[in-house]
């Protein structure tokens, strides 16, 4: 992949495609190129999954999504693996591969996801290569910005039809499943997120009862992101290379990892550590 196209966000991606078989069915699985130049990570917190990233993941993902709804081929998915999972920017812990899977054509069962997640884990060479289309999402996008801009609301966009909707783990995947009219609400709503608007983070619901229903997942993204998880990394291995951490339970390493980031942090960027406390 050409460095212009490996970073790229923009409308045509190039897209590996593989035909694969698990648990009985065939799954036309759709993923980034190796070489795409783009980050993700997952965690569970407060009763929530999130998927993390920076401001170009976002645009990806926003794509990703777009361009799933439209699509037409009974048994395909988008599965976002390795080598483009990071450890989650807080506690380092191993991220779940994504799979984002269109309600109305494909069921994903919790023995397909782990037989897919495993013949991912080494993929073998793809079956072909895609041109991933999300035509029309820029439009969308452009409507949201002019009505921030003006107040306007240009045409009334109907609710999102939340049967089958989900945000859960299955089979070790974190499995992001709707219907079109979802798919292209979600899709919308990542691709419009932005790390200048809140202080260097933003974040988007993926609600799947709407209104009134529980945030089952939630997107957030952060401009520093890939500091994060180099900062978490280290002191993950900082903090279970100490003496005492054998009789400690997991979230209670976590818990000494996030208070330790802020040392490893001023540790490896010192000239931004002063900025932050004011020195």
């Amino acid at each position: 992949m050409r460095p212009r196209s490996a970073k790229g966000a923009g409308d045509g991606l190039k897209l590996h495609r593989r035909v694969l078989r698990a648990d009985g069915r065939e799954y036309t699985v759709v993923s980034l190129r190796p070489d795409a130049r783009v980050r993700f990570s997952t965690n569970r917190y407060h009763d929530t999954w999130h998927i993390l990233s920076d401001d170009h993941g976002a645009r990806v993902l926003g794509r990703l999504l777009w361009g799933l709804s439209f699509q037409r081929r009974p048994g395909t998915l988008v599965v976002i693996g390795p080598p483009h999972l990071d450890p989650n920017p807080f506690d380092a812990e191993p991220a779940s591969p994504i799979a984002l899977v269109h309600a109305d054509l494909t069921v994903l069962t919790p023995e397909a996801a782990r037989r897919l997640r495993h013949l991912l884990t080494a993929p073998t060479k793809p079956d072909g290569t895609v041109r991933w289309h999300a035509w029309g999402l820029d439009q969308e996008v452009a409507r949201h910005h002019r009505f921030w801009e003006t107040g306007e609301w240009p045409a009334w966009r109907p609710a999102p039809d939340d049967r089958r909707s989900a945000v859960e783990r299955i089979g070790g995947m974190l499995v992001v499943r709707g219907l079109p009219r979802r798919l292209r609400h979600w899709a919308v709503d990542v691709a419009l997120l932005d790390t200048r608007r809140r202080g260097g983070m933003d974040y988007a619901y993926l609600e799947t009862n709407w209104p009134i229903g529980p945030t089952d997942g939630e997107v957030q993204i952060f401009r520093n992101y890939r500091q994060r998880v180099s900062v978490a990394t280290v002191s993950r291995q900082e903090v279970l290379g100490g003496a005492d951490t054998a009789r400690l339970s997991p979230d209670q390493i976590n818990e000494r990892i996030w208070a330790h980031n802020g040392e490893v942090r001023a540790r490896r960027y010192p000239k931004r550590a002063r900025v932050l406390t004011g020195a």
